[in-house]
This record gives structure tokens, C-alpha cells and sequence, in this order.
């Protein structure tokens, strides 16, 4: 018998693929690449660091490029940040240009009040004063009113008369308060300092309103604050006498920027 011999088919061999896995590894970090490349020419330091930190994660936390890179201001953030500066230092200037405009105005108000407060003698019953408020006039209730009374004097409208003629130029809104002591009152007209205070506050606006028609109504209020806003203490009478007043403020169009 002839030997049975055993053919194998011949075995194929593989070509090595190895070389696939570092290949997909650099196209993976390519595209991540161009990913961030073009992210960050249109995110914030914000969105960037969103998108640095899941990159950071994705690649198991290890420590990448991404950490100590910062965000270059594009082009247009540079040139609209010297435009937005420009416009603001533009808009201060106005302001503070507004603001020495309007206290000038005032202080020329206040000199002629203080010249009618010496030259009719009521230096102990008026007084002035520019602050960043704007200009308070500051009447003691003897000047205007009896006691207990929200009726103006006789003598006293010759004072209210020239008060309103030196506001008619003006644009500013007037505040007018009354103010009282911290002695209770209790009469048929006014049963508390609250109501005697507004009262007062009240009737003297109505007056200057009533002196000069072409005042605006809208550019006026009267609060009265009873003995709850002293200047003075109500421990002696010349305290209490100073608490007693009505406040007359010329407020400020602008504000010292």
C-alpha cells in the first residue's frame, strides 16, 4: 500500500494591523484639534473653559495643552473696548460739564437769598446751604407762622413772594418739608405734629404756587415729618426751636459723577 499522505491546505498569513490603533489615537487628537481651533475663535472664556475641561476628562484627566492656554481677545472685542471706554469717558465729561453748570446756577441763587437775608435782617430766621443734595433754604416756623398755626404771616408772604420769584427760572424739582418738635399737640385742626408739620409744609407751597402762575405744579412736594427728623436736640428750648422749621431743597438735576 502506497503511504497515505495528509495535505493541509497552506495557512494564510495576516498582514500586521497594529500600526490602526496609534492611527485612529492621532486622527482623534487632529479633530480635536480643529475642534478647538474653531471654538475658540467664537466662545468666551467662559465657554472655553466648559469645553477644555470635557476635553480634559474625555482623555481619562491627564494633564493636556489645554491647561495653560488663555483666550486672545478677537478682533472685534479689541476694537470695541477702546470704543466702549471712549464713550464712557465721553459721557462723564458731560456729566461733570452739567453738574458745574447746575452749581453755579444754584450758588448764584443762593448769594441773592443770602443778600435778602441781610438786607431784611432775618439772619437768626433763614438760612442756606449748597450741598450735594442740592440748595436748602431753611425757615424757622417763627418766620412764617403762630405757634400751633399752619396760617402764614402777613409778613411772612413778603418772604414766601421773593422765594418764588428766585425759583421761577429754574428746571429743578422743589421739595418743601415741615418739621415740628417733639412737644405733643392736640387741637380742633391738628390733633398731632404730623398733621401741624404737613400742614405747614402744605400751605407754603400752595403759596408760592399761588405767587407765580408760571411755576409748574409738577415740579413740586410737601411732606411733613412731625418731630421725627430733628437738627437739634428737644432737650432745651433753643433746640427746640430749630426743630421747628420749614425746609425749602432745590434738587439737583445731576449728581456729581
Amino acid at each position: 500500500m502506497s503511504r497515505r499522505r495528509n495535505h493541509q491546505p497552506p495557512q494564510e498569513e495576516h498582514a500586521d494591523e497594529t500600526w490602526l490603533v496609534p492611527y485612529s489615537d492621532l486622527l482623534t487628537l487632529l479633530l480635536a484639534l480643529f475642534i478647538v481651533l474653531f471654538a475658540s475663535a467664537q466662545v468666551d472664556q467662559k465657554k472655553f473653559d466648559q469645553l477644555r475641561h470635557s476635553f480634559n476628562e474625555a482623555f481619562d484627566g491627564n494633564v493636556s495643552f489645554f491647561h495653560n492656554t488663555q483666550m486672545t481677545p478677537s478682533v472685534t472685542e479689541k476694537q470695541t473696548e477702546p470704543t466702549q471706554m471712549t464713550v464712557m469717558a465721553a459721557s462723564d465729561a458731560k456729566n461733570q460739564e452739567a453738574y458745574m453748570r447746575e452749581t453755579s446756577q444754584l450758588t448764584q441763587v443762593k448769594k441773592m437769598l443770602d443778600q435778602y437775608i441781610q438786607t431784611n435782617k432775618l439772619t437768626g430766621e433763614l438760612d442756606t446751604e449748597l450741598t450735594s443734595d442740592g440748595l436748602m433754604i431753611r425757615i424757622k416756623d417763627t418766620a412764617l407762622f403762630t405757634s400751633g398755626s399752619a396760617a402764614l404771616l402777613p409778613d411772612s408772604q413778603r418772604l414766601a413772594a421773593t422765594v418764588a420769584r428766585m425759583l421761577l427760572p429754574l428746571t429743578q424739582k422743589i421739595s418743601i418739608s415741615g418739621y415740628t418738635d417733639n412737644v405733643p399737640i392736640h387741637n380742633t385742626e391738628f390733633p398731632s405734629n404730623w398733621d401741624l408739620s404737613t400742614g405747614r409744609a402744605l400751605n407754603f407751597m400752595k403759596f408760592l404756587l399761588a405767587q407765580e402762575k408760571n411755576l409748574q405744579p409738577d415740579r413740586f412736594s410737601a411732606t411733613g415729618y412731625g418731630e421725627y427728623r430733628p437738627v437739634a436736640t428737644n432737650g432745651t428750648a433753643e433746640g427746640r426751636a430749630q426743630n421747628r422749621r420749614v425746609e425749602v431743597l432745590i434738587m439737583r438735576n445731576y449728581k456729581q459723577p
